[in-house]
């Protein structure tokens, strides 16, 4: 097989037969580098990092330490969502702009002696006591984008106890361990976490609560700093000896609360202890075979699955792996599809979502013929929108786990935008989201505030399964997450790209919902820029591994019960396998 021109040498032919056991063998589609795909070699990226493969369990994150507190957890006779959520709490404190117990969760669990996929929505709803008319009459014309009436009720506390009173097998005490010595002792920042800091300082500054959180010093800690947060392994204790209890009801409730009347906000009692996660059924597309999983309204998952029904519609592996031809119609997908996500996706609880409409594919048949193969569209319809769109929020953590059993988790937490509303009630150590900021109060919207209502959500996990295999995958960063999944899909089921390869190859992403404007990775050739700027695309490049198009994580299982795990290198984190259970030689032996 010939790799003229991709840059591939004798030592990555000879490493192909050491991952050859990636292979899908009763799916047809080959997951190894150089594969065949559709009678053609497809171009294919060039990779920094490996997969990673193991018979025992993996954790990927976006940090090494918070891979290695799940992967702790595994060692410990813990599952697959006991580490999740260890592994969560500890980068919770480790990414504090991205993250944390003030932001929401989702997650899909994959139950391997079942095979079923339960979804959970621990998205928190509004204050009773907010509503578009309480902001009229503070002079609002729009929702604001921080600030106490952005604030929603936090979800993630309320989703840990959920995963682990249905699958957890270890107390609160042993998960929470890891995040609440990392809090008290401390830990080096990292370079991309330093980065982003510095970059939200005055987020951070402008709130006497957050200054002295996350300002030590008077300002952000550099990479390789030791940073401690006292104030969190406090709130992490109550948390470990209580429940969610520790956080909805007591000393951590009650700071809340006085904090929220401090600033003038709404939040009361029962906004925290009547509220509860939802367990919900995964909505379910297929694409090339593959039946791909996310979560259904108050999230964009809808988005992803549309998005694919389209692209199905045209020979993407014919088309070629980063052609224009190929990118063309993914870009074209992504506005018909967000149209339909900024037009019709709420809080279900509150309004009828036509999710099986939306999901037709005869439905997307017509809108797939809604696209011109030789420009691109610049107003995109049905989109008379009553609304502004919501604004851009990429700060969000996603996290992959599997477990020597097969289970597998797919989880998304997030604070919303950098630092959230900006707010951390004293003493507390953990910054309020602003998730409130995506709701419209235009009346009649599905979107529209109003109490105990969840806003339009970003945060999506994702999976995707063919014959034996199962993939956990996300990459998170706000409306580039649809876009981003439905790329990385793509990726698998047309080109049959590794998941490492799939995470690391170039992206697009389009953050608005209207016009031609594309931003797009310097790793996607000059050759197809050009080719797409002629189809009238007015694309941004921005240099490989930046931010903007998210970091993403995945975990995958096969057939021969080999487990694989990819790390996105445009941030710092890692996928770390768990150690096989050791016979250790008796000491004193030569």
């Amino acid at each position: 097989m010939s790799h003229s021109g991709t840059g591939y040498g004798r030592g990555w032919r000879r490493r192909l037969a050491v991952v050859a056991i990636v292979t899908v063998a009763r799916s047809g589609v080959s997951l190894v580098a150089g594969a065949q795909v559709g009678g053609a070699v497809a171009t294919r990226p060039m990779v920094g990092r490996s997969v990673v493969a193991t018979r025992y369990g993996i954790v990927a994150t976006s940090q090494p330490l918070a891979s290695m507190a799940g992967v702790q957890i595994l060692e410990r006779g813990g599952n697959a969502i006991d580490a999740a959520i260890a592994a969560n709490a500890t980068i919770g404190l480790m990414e504090p702009m991205m993250n944390g117990i003030g932001g929401d969760l989702f997650a899909i669990v994959y139950e391997a002696k079942t095979g079923r996929l339960y979804g959970l929505n621990s998205s928190g709803w509004a204050p009773a006591g907010l509503t578009p008319e309480v902001l009229a009459a503070r002079g609002a014309t729009r929702m604001p984008d921080h600030g106490i009436f952005t604030v929603t009720v936090p979800g993630a506390v309320a989703g840990w106890a959920a995963l682990r009173e249905r699958f957890g097998h270890l107390p609160f005490a042993t998960l929470l361990a890891p995040a609440i010595h990392y809090a008290a002792d401390g830990f080096p920042v990292s370079e991309v976490d330093a980065r982003m800091w510095a970059e939200k300082e005055a987020v951070v500054s402008a709130d006497p609560g957050a200054r002295a959180t996350y300002l030590p010093g008077g300002q952000p800690p550099a990479a390789g700093t030791v940073f401690r947060n006292p104030d969190l392994a406090a709130s992490l204790r109550a948390i470990a000896e209580h429940g969610r209890d520790g956080f909805y009801r007591g000393p951590t409730a009650d700071a809340l609360m006085a904090f929220a009347r401090a600033e003038g906000g709404s939040l009361a009692a029962s906004d925290l202890t009547e509220f509860q996660p939802e367990w919900v059924t995964p909505i379910q597309t297929t694409y090339r075979g593959w039946t791909v999983s996310e979560l259904p309204p108050n999230t964009q998952g809808v988005g992803v699955l549309m998005m694919l029904n389209i692209m199905e519609r045209f020979p993407l592996r014919d088309y070629g792996f980063h052609s224009a031809r190929a990118l063309h119609v993914m870009i074209e997908a992504k506005k018909l599809a967000y149209a339909d996500v900024l037009r019709y996706v709420g809080d279900p609880r509150f309004s009828q979502i036509p999710v099986h409409e939306l999901l037709s594919k005869a439905r997307a048949a017509d809108r797939a013929a809604l696209i011109d193969p030789l420009r691109a569209q610049c107003d995109v319809r049905p989109s008379t929108l009553a609304a502004a769109p919501p604004p851009a929020g990429s700060e969000t953590i996603y996290l992959s786990v599997v477990d020597r059993e097969g289970n597998i988790v797919s989880l998304i937490q997030s604070n919303y935008s950098a630092f959230g509303s900006g707010l951390v009630a004293p003493h507390t150590g953990f910054v309020l989201q602003n998730r409130g900021a995506l709701f419209t109060i235009a009346p009649g919207q599905p979107n529209t505030l109003a109490p105990h209502k969840r806003p339009l959500h970003t945060l999506i996990p994702g999976f995707m399964q063919k014959d034996d295999i199962r993939i956990g995958f996300g990459i998170m960063g706000g409306w580039n997450q649809a876009q981003a999944h439905a790329q990385f899909v793509a990726d698998i089921a047309d080109f049959g790209l590794t998941i490492q390869e799939a995470l690391e190859a170039g992206r697009f992403t389009k953050p608005t919902f209207a016009g031609c404007d594309v931003e797009i990775e310097a790793l996607v050739s000059d050759s197809t820029r050009r080719a797409l700027t002629a189809l009238g695309h007015q694309l941004t490049v921005l240099p490989p591994r930046t931010g903007e198009f998210g970091y993403g994580q995945a975990v995958m299982t096969d057939s021969a019960g080999v487990h694989f795990g990819a790390s996105d290198p445009r941030h710092d984190g890692a996928a770390i396998p768990e150690g096989a259970e050791m016979q250790w030689p008796a000491a004193g032996g030569r």
